[in-house]
């Protein structure tokens, strides 16, 4: 694990209590596109299960994840694909 992803999952999991949480680096695969820089560390995926989105819209949801990832994107942090569910909802992703 890189010290961005460990800072992203130590802020997701401060943030939101997962049940289940998946950070996968996925800057090597976005090599010469915008964004991405030589040492990598810009593109990432997250699988985020939690109670604290119960009730909230997907944008909603999505948005405090960006509120709580706000000084990573500062950092450096290019992209980010989100799934975003409460434990109720059928999550069949997985990123490993």
């Amino acid at each position: 694990m890189n010290e961005r992803q460990n800072r992203i999952e130590t802020a997701l999991r401060a943030r939101f209590a997962p049940l289940v949480l998946e950070v996968v680096d996925d800057s090597a695969k976005h090599a010469g596109h915008a964004g991405a820089t030589e040492g990598g560390q810009t593109h990432y995926s997250a699988l985020v299960v939690t109670d604290a989105f119960i009730g909230l819209s997907r944008v909603a949801r999505s948005r405090a994840v960006h509120e709580a990832l706000a000084v990573e994107f500062v950092g450096g942090l290019h992209a980010l694909a989100l799934t975003l569910k409460t434990p109720d909802e059928n999550v069949t992703v997985t990123f490993r």
